[in-house]
């Protein structure tokens, strides 16, 4: 695992997970087993945990698909040549 997102995005996503989670902490304590305050919490988690380590798995996963893309434009454009008219 490469860190795919930069020192000010990582530093945005800390900041904003904290927001959410302490917000979702807040809510907890108000209303009791409520499925989308877990969800918040989650969510909060997670945008931390990214800009921690500095990889953000759906960049990655943007990044994947749009070199697979380059690469099947790439074979069709070849296959144009090949093929005769």
């Amino acid at each position: 695992m490469r860190p795919n997102i930069s020192i000010i995005n990582a530093l945005i996503r800390i900041t904003a997970g904290l927001t959410i989670l302490a917000y979702g902490t807040a809510k907890l304590t108000r209303r009791r087993c409520s499925n989308s305050v877990f969800f918040l919490i989650i969510i909060g988690a997670m945008k931390v945990a990214e800009g921690i380590l500095r990889f953000c798995p759906m960049t990655a996963l943007g990044k994947k698909c749009m070199i697979m893309a380059d690469k099947h434009d790439e074979e069709d454009s070849f296959e144009e040549y090949i093929q005769p008219s």
